[in-house]
């Protein structure tokens, strides 16, 4: 009997072999200048076809939307060429793969913006947290408060995103809605406390992932739109008052959508899966009503479990698959996994990126 997390399966217009994915993972190798993917990004996306489904390394929208080095973009006509040379390789292998489209907010370091100027967030407080420049880690920058026109022009740099997606063959998009980042920082009372249309209560926090979703999916198509949230992160200095309730608008707000996928981090962004009283993953997830992808902290036990108890369709596993280019293989087998190298987790070259051997290398 073939277990359930190794059967097809399709989510919104995207057909995968398994219901494995590959979650996003930074790794600071694109061309800092141009916010190109290379050659290397070609072969370390192809090596990891074998995954049901592989969401991109968190890709710029635009260019205030950049808070590390040598992170890529989806925004110019180059990005986008480079990135066709990834999606032709991952498909031509078997492969499907979406880019994650991501602006960091409050998440960046002046040295990082367009002409030097402070980051751009809902509100004008400052992360407390540290970002990857070109001194090594430091202090994030504190934020501007974007205004009405910014946040409108923010939304059309999400379509136009969404649009370059497409055009580099991808297909679909995740938005990254967690974390701490843009949209997470609209959704938290922590990092919003503006007064107008887009600030205090939820209904108001909400309006930006909800118009940024109306964009996208305007642009490709709900079936080829997927959303990540964190509900119950600290990531990146983040917080808020009541997330449950929170959480429960927004995912009720969801339905009308009819998402590809919502891809849910349970607990602390790689930390803890353990909830304060009163937050409820069970509860969030029993209010979607389209595929749900489990990330954070599970192994082959857990992840099998998920799928076969129907508590999932698709689980979403972040650092095996950095030395594991062959997990599904692996986990369908039952087989040892690689330990990564920490060292080389975080820029350089193909030391510790495409230099991890499958299964069948080791036996040869």
């Amino acid at each position: 009997m073939t277990e359930a997390l190794f059967t097809p399966f399709t989510a919104g217009a995207i057909d995968m072999a398994n219901r494995v994915v590959m979650a996003p993972l930074t790794r600071n190798r694109a061309d800092d200048e141009t916010g190109c993917v290379t050659d290397l990004h070609v072969e370390y996306y192809r090596q990891r076809a074998g995954a049901g489904l592989i969401v991109t390394e968190a890709t710029q929208i635009s260019p205030v939307g950049k808070g590390y080095i040598q992170t890529p973009g989806i925004h110019s006509p180059e990005q986008v060429a480079a990135w066709r040379k990834v999606t032709d390789a991952v498909h031509e292998a078997g492969g499907r793969i979406v880019v994650q489209l991501w602006h960091v907010g409050r998440i960046s370091h002046t040295s990082l913006q367009p002409g030097g100027q402070a980051p751009a967030a809902p509100s004008a407080i400052g992360a407390g947290g540290k970002t990857f420049t070109h001194n090594g880690f430091e202090e994030t920058s504190v934020p501007r408060a974007l205004t009405e026109d910014e946040i409108a022009a923010t939304i059309e740099d999400y379509r136009h995103a969404a649009k370059c997606a497409i055009e580099a063959g991808f297909d679909g998009v995740e938005v990254h809605g967690a974390n701490g980042y843009l949209i997470d920082q609209f959704l938290k009372t922590g990092a919003n406390q503006r007064d107008d249309d887009w600030g205090g209560p939820i209904e108001n926090r909400a309006k930006f992932l909800f118009a940024v979703l109306d964009a996208v999916t305007d642009e490709i198509g709900a079936d080829r739109t997927g959303l990540r949230l964190s509900p119950f992160s600290p990531a990146n200095g983040i917080d808020d008052e009541n997330p449950q309730a929170d959480f429960d608008y927004v995912v009720k707000g969801l339905k009308k959508y009819g998402l590809a996928f919502l891809h849910m981090i349970e607990g602390a962004t790689g930390g803890s899966r353990e909830l304060e009283e009163g937050q409820s993953i069970e509860a969030l997830r029993a209010l979607f009503d389209g595929p749900y992808m489990a990330n954070n902290g599970y192994d082959r036990a857990l992840a099998l479990d998920a799928v076969a108890s129907g508590k999932a369709e698709l689980v979403a596993f972040g650092r095996p698959f950095i030395s594991n280019p062959d997990l599904v293989d692996r986990l369908r087998k039952d087989a040892p996994l690689n330990e990564g190298d920490q060292s080389t987790f975080y820029g350089g070259g193909a030391e510790g990126y495409t230099d991890y051997p499958t299964l069948e290398e080791e036996s040869a």
